[in-house]
């Protein structure tokens, strides 16, 4: 339900019942994805944990992922902060380092699981649509500064994927030190 996100921001007052209760059902939803031996997640289940009506959560999100791709936009917006150190390759450099922590946190790489697992490519786009925005701001800062910046594409898949792909796919530890090699490949010496 492409439309369901439009829907809540256009219709929804900050503050009030509605923000409320998005705020209870996202609370829900990270209580029962970080739950050792939780229920299954389900809408009736998010439902009765954050204390609201079934109806309420099939009517704003329509389906387990829909809600989680929300919950996921809402828990990726503005937690890591895009690096300005002056370069590129030091921003990247800091850039991954923090997102390679963000991932490795529990609580972080259970919702990046379900939210792919469950959520389909809406789920997909819901974990790499802010971090793509924060790639593109290093980007155009060094185009600003008089530089040819690696593409978006390119600067993704050197960058976001192998982190992502090591932390949802593997045990293997996400490092400063490794993250810090992934720009070293991008942008050699």
């Amino acid at each position: 339900m492409a439309t369901t996100s439009a829907r809540l921001q256009a219709g929804s007052r900050p503050g009030g019942r509605s923000a409320r209760v998005r705020a209870a059902v996202h609370r829900a939803v990270q209580e029962l994805l970080t739950d050792e031996g939780a229920e299954p997640l389900t809408i009736p289940v998010v439902a009765a944990r954050a204390g609201v009506h079934a109806t309420t959560v099939y009517r704003r999100w329509g389906s387990v992922g829909d809600l989680l791709a929300d919950v996921t936009t809402s828990r990726f917006s503005g937690d890591i902060v895009v690096p300005d150190t002056g370069s590129l390759r030091g921003d990247l450099e800091r850039y991954a380092c923090d997102l390679a922590k963000d991932l490795s946190d529990p609580d972080t790489l259970a919702l990046v699981r379900a939210t792919i697992g469950t959520g389909g490519e809406q789920g997909a786009a819901a974990c790499r649509g802010e971090r793509q925005q924060q790639l593109e701001a290093m980007l155009d800062r060094e185009r600003a500064r008089g530089n040819e910046p690696p593409s978006l594409e390119r600067t993704t898949d050197a960058v976001l994927a192998p982190l992502y792909y090591r932390a949802v796919f593997t045990d293997q530890p996400l490092t400063p030190e490794w993250a810090r090699t992934l720009i070293s490949t991008l942008l050699p010496a």
